[in-house]
């Protein structure tokens, strides 16, 4: 199994501190979407980055190739409903994990 970094970019930098009711209704799927990828060991961690420039998501994914990877990102539902947010993919050369 290789392991993904995965950052999801909002569609602009006062996210989520201005998020609308839509954007709220996919962001609770988003979660849904995730932990249910972590309870199948699919996904290792992942979570918000409070960052001062614009908040983003983060993750770390399992898949066999980067094709897996990718398609995990874009089954994301704030990707599918097309709301601005972008998801970038990139595999890692090494992780090391708590056993």
């Amino acid at each position: 199994m290789n392991h993904f970094f995965t950052k999801l970019i909002p569609p602009r930098t006062t996210f989520p501190g201005d998020m609308t009711p839509v954007e709220a209704k996919f962001m609770q799927q988003h979660a849904d979407y995730w932990r249910a990828l972590v309870n199948q060991d699919r996904a290792i961690a992942l979570g918000p980055v409070m960052d001062p420039a614009g908040a983003y998501g983060i993750g770390i994914i399992c898949a066999v190739d980067a094709a897996q990877a990718r398609a995990m990102a874009d089954g994301d539902p704030v990707i599918q409903a097309r709301l601005g947010f972008r998801v970038d993919v990139h595999p890692m050369a090494s992780v090391l994990v708590k056993s």
